[in-house]
């Protein structure tokens, strides 16, 4: 895959994260709700994109979460949508669902009021790949400062950046690789 240099900065995630799935022929597909698609316009910003990105699912409302997602409705009854075990089976949902080898997830509270307890800027981003062991799954909880667009906006970063780091260390791991049932799959 030729990514042109241009005006594409190497170090943005996205441009990473489409390289580096890229070469390894894998997929990656995500779940996003406070991001409401940011992270899935992030990637297909960057030429290439088609060659990694299966798609995205934005379920901002929480019933979605599970609907389509097949987050448990048992545990959004009882923790609401913006929690860490949320973010992981929003992960894993998309993952199987659009048939890629990670996925990732966003949940969280943009603001300007709390939700579900939670104040605003309070975010969970989490990543679920092929290996199950040391880069299988990750969650990260964030307290992100500022309004609606800046906390979205670390949003993306942050599962970006968790996605790479767990890409890596799959890597690094040793574990097999487990296709996806993507174009590269």
């Amino acid at each position: 895959m030729v990514v042109p240099a241009g005006d594409l900065d190497p170090d943005a995630a996205a441009v990473r994260v489409v390289l580096l799935l890229g070469g390894r022929g894998e997929t990656v597909a995500c779940a996003e709700s406070l991001t409401g698609g940011l992270v899935t316009s992030a990637l297909v910003d960057v030429p290439g994109a088609s060659t990694v990105l299966r798609g995205g699912v934005v379920a901002y409302a929480t019933p979605l979460k599970h609907t389509l997602l097949g987050v448990d409705d048992a545990l959004l009854t009882d923790r609401g949508a913006v929690d860490p075990d949320v973010a992981l089976q929003m992960a894993a949902g998309v993952r199987e669902r659009l048939g890629a080898d990670w996925g990732c997830a966003t949940t969280g509270v943009a603001g300007p009021d709390p939700q579900d307890g939670k104040p605003p800027g309070r975010v969970y981003v989490a990543v679920c790949g092929p290996d199950g062991g040391a880069g299988g799954k990750a969650v990260r909880e964030l307290d992100l400062p500022g309004d609606r667009a800046a906390v979205r906006a670390a949003s993306v970063d942050a599962v970006l950046g968790l996605l790479l780091a767990q890409v890596d260390v799959s890597a690094h791991s040793g574990a097999p690789r487990t296709p996806g049932t993507g174009p590269n799959g």
